[in-house]
């Protein structure tokens, strides 16, 4: 079987022929750039997508038990650093997450030569195309770029809402009332505001105008609604004005802009309170638990599946470093750390690393009282109003040395002691 007689060809990108078809079945509907003009839309897409992009993603390696972080892989510096195209880590982590949330996901082409790690470069979703397999049990497919057909395992993909594996769900295809009821708001908002708050309606005579009269009713009262100078119509005996619209006040437009701005949040798992002022750190912690959190979980899935090696997926493992979220906020974060030090997982030096600050040899950890140190690497106590030592591994054994030395040996000063004890006893006896 040929590979075209395998794969069913798709040959324009899936975003672009669904454009078409909704342009060609629904003339007004609902798209991604009518989904930005929705203050609280383009609100949660951008702060969830500027916050992504400040935080990095570490590289870890399992080993004997323990887990290091990895600081000089290649494949860092691309992530986070310098992608050796031409957006910078953020930039490129900004526009991965964009279109993870408003499209059917972000793509990046994977640059290596074996297993040499080269460079990343983001592409639109607008240029990736798809070839798929008829196979609805063994799914395969082919990614199409301007032509050129890839494997998928040469691109970074992270998609939302997908069943393919390949290719995800529109958010604006999701919500399209929604959006739209918000969208259709705004233009009402706008058509309001620049007819300066006027009623629209009709005219009503009690006889018949001729022609004339009716021609320049007509262009008074489009001079009155098409500027926005103070205009005045005086109407003949006989002739009304019928209300035949409601004012923003009548059709409760605030209130309504306000509940579709709440529903429109949700859809991100934003509190409406961080776009509007005035949120709480509980309200901090909802947005970092239920908008940050899944989109960071997303990336680190898709920089397991496509930036590692396959020998390298039973020991290496990418995570978001998450710490950078509590930066900001110096007083949780140094109690955090006082937490830490108190309880003894973390040392001291290690906290100052945390801070990019240098170590100054405090290699020590706290065992819970305040004046007993443990040497971790040779299980030696040391409490230091005593100037005693002990040993971890033999319990109820105190020395003057640390463990590992020699502990038959006297303190100094031991044999003068000794000495002089045994002349006060020879003096005694004589």
């Amino acid at each position: 079987m040929g590979v075209f007689d395998f794969f069913r060809q798709r040959a324009e990108p899936i975003s672009l022929r669904d454009a078409l078809v909704d342009g060609l079945l629904e003339p007004d509907a609902m798209t991604l750039a009518k989904a930005m003009d929705v203050p609280a839309f383009a609100g949660c897409v951008n702060l969830i997508c500027n916050t992504v992009s400040l935080i990095p993603m570490a590289l870890y390696e399992r080993k004997d038990g323990t887990v290091k972080r990895v600081e000089s892989d290649k494949r860092v510096a691309l992530i986070n650093g310098d992608t050796k195209d031409t957006l910078t880590g953020a930039d490129f982590k900004k526009a991965m997450v964009y279109d993870y949330l408003t499209g059917k996901g972000g793509y990046a082409f994977i640059n290596k030569r074996g297993s040499r790690w080269r460079s990343i470069h983001y592409v639109e979703t607008s240029q990736v195309g798809f070839m798929e397999s008829q196979d609805p049990i063994f799914k395969d497919y082919k990614i199409l770029v301007y032509g050129r057909m890839y494997e998928g395992y040469q691109f970074l993909k992270m998609i939302r809402r997908t069943k393919n594996g390949y290719s995800g769900t529109e958010i604006v295809n999701e919500n399209r009332e929604l959006l739209a009821t918000a969208y259709n708001s705004i233009l009402l908002e706008n058509k309001m505001v620049k007819k300066g708050g006027r009623k629209g309606g009709y005219l009503q005579s009690e006889r018949k105008l001729s022609q004339d009269a009716v021609d320049r009713l007509r262009e008074a009262f489009n001079r009155l609604y098409a500027t926005d100078k103070e205009n005045a119509i005086v109407l003949n005996d006989g002739v009304k004005f019928q209300q035949a619209s409601n004012t923003a006040v009548e059709l409760q437009l605030s209130e309504n802009k306000k509940q579709n701005n709440a529903d429109i949040c949700k859809l991100f798992g934003v509190q409406p309170a961080i776009l509007n002022g005035g949120a709480t750190r509980e309200d901090w912690m909802a947005f970092v638990q239920y908008a940050i959190v899944p989109v960071l979980q997303a990336l680190a899935d898709a920089l397991n599946r496509d930036l590692l090696l396959e020998a390298e997926k039973d020991r290496l493992f990418w995570a978001p470093d998450i710490k950078e979220l509590t930066k900001a906020d110096i007083k949780t974060r140094y109690a955090a750390y006082e937490t830490a030090y108190k309880t003894g997982w973390l040392q001291l030096d290690e906290i100052r690393a945390e801070e990019n600050l240098p170590a100054i040899g405090m290699k020590y950890i706290k065992l819970g009282l305040q004046d007993v140190l443990l040497d971790p690497e040779t299980g030696s106590i040391y409490t230091p109003n005593t100037g005693m030592w002990g040993d971890l591994n033999d319990a109820g054994k105190m020395t003057g040395k640390p463990a590992g030395e020699d502990d038959r040996t006297e303190p100094d000063g031991g044999e003068n002691l000794e000495k002089e004890g045994e002349e006060i006893e020879d003096h005694n006896q004589g």
